[in-house]
């Protein structure tokens, strides 16, 4: 019997792959509603005053959902609250803790105790966890200790500065992070039928970036604590959305006070839109998807950096329009 060209046979592999992730996927997804109505979950969303947190707020307010939007600028946060009450009031929603807000920081274990107290006390419990908060660096590291152009070493108080930078971006990009899952995941497990937590990450996270060493330090840090916790909590699903640039003034507050260098700059007019960012998070938590890449094609960027890093290494230089200084000697 004559054999399928080997080209045939990796299609129809394919194929089948696609199509059996995809049942995979709407399978989960109906285990998740029958076990948690729409309008009955619980979502509690970190960083919640502006971008994609924002956004998923709206969504999640949209479909009937119980929300509680959590950011440390008071006046953003509860402005977020009015929204979704409002967004839930056209829906004919007849209960006004529907929505709620609370101003803290997430990397603050006291503030953040207060904040699962309140939650149990109204909700008692939480089914949705989703943490979007985080901030970024835009220079290079010898460019965040001030090393002079004419200079082969770096100051101490250069140093110092690098640090404090650093201790601003792991506050935000670890710290939080870490406070949140230690707090909220025993909430979880012990009060949702159907726990699931979202980690905003960054594709910085998984393929380095110059100019961008911090804050790709810090994220993939917490992508990997948060891997790591969900090998030990399976009854939790967890997920990644790892995008790349998405459109909006994120990067102007920067914590290193570094200007936008890349071809989007500005409040970024190129790159994903906070809302196709957020359908595809709700997406993730309803089909519990582990890992997503946006755009989905990063992810064999990820693969290709391993196998051809020189190669990525270039684009990333090209794309943030970094010149590597050359050496002395």
């Amino acid at each position: 019997m004559e054999l399928p060209p080997t080209r045939d046979l990796a299609i129809a592999a394919g194929a089948a792959f696609a199509a059996a992730s995809t049942f995979y996927h709407i399978q989960e997804r109906r285990n998740r509603t029958r076990k948690i109505q729409r309008t009955d979950e619980r979502v509690l969303i970190l960083g919640a005053s502006s971008g994609v947190g924002r956004t998923l707020a709206h969504m999640y307010a949209q479909r009937g959902a119980r929300v509680c939007v959590v950011g440390r600028r008071k006046k953003e946060i509860e402005e977020v609250e009015l929204e979704c009450k409002t967004i839930q009031r056209i829906k004919e929603s007849e209960d006004d803790r529907n929505a709620f807000s609370f101003c803290a920081d997430f990397a603050d274990p006291e503030q953040m105790v207060m904040l699962r107290d309140v939650i149990q006390a109204e909700w008692q419990g939480v089914d949705t966890v989703i943490v979007a908060a985080g901030v970024i660096s835009l220079q290079p590291l010898l460019s965040v200790a001030n090393l002079k152009h004419d200079s082969d070493h770096v100051e101490l108080e250069g140093v110092q500065r690098v640090v404090e930078v650093a201790q601003a971006a792991l506050r935000s990009n670890f710290i939080g992070p870490l406070v949140s899952a230690t707090i909220l995941i025993p909430l979880l497990l012990s009060t949702s039928n159907s726990p699931s937590i979202l980690l905003m990450s960054s594709l910085a996270s998984v393929i380095p970036a110059p100019t961008r060493s911090l804050y790709a330090a810090t994220k993939s840090s917490s992508l990997l604590l948060y891997e790591s916790l969900a090998i030990e909590h399976p009854s939790i699903s967890f997920s990644f959305v790892m995008p790349s640039t998405i459109k909006g003034d994120f990067r102007s507050s920067a914590v290193d006070g570094g200007s936008v260098r890349d071809a989007s700059s500005g409040p970024s007019q190129k790159g994903l839109d906070k809302s196709y960012v957020a359908k595809k998070c709700v997406e993730a938590i309803d089909y519990r998807k582990k890992h997503v890449f946006l755009p989905g094609f990063h992810g064999i960027s990820h693969l290709l950096y391993w196998l051809f890093p020189s190669f990525i290494e270039a684009r990333a230089r090209e794309k943030y329009q970094f010149i590597p200084k050359p050496p002395s000697f």
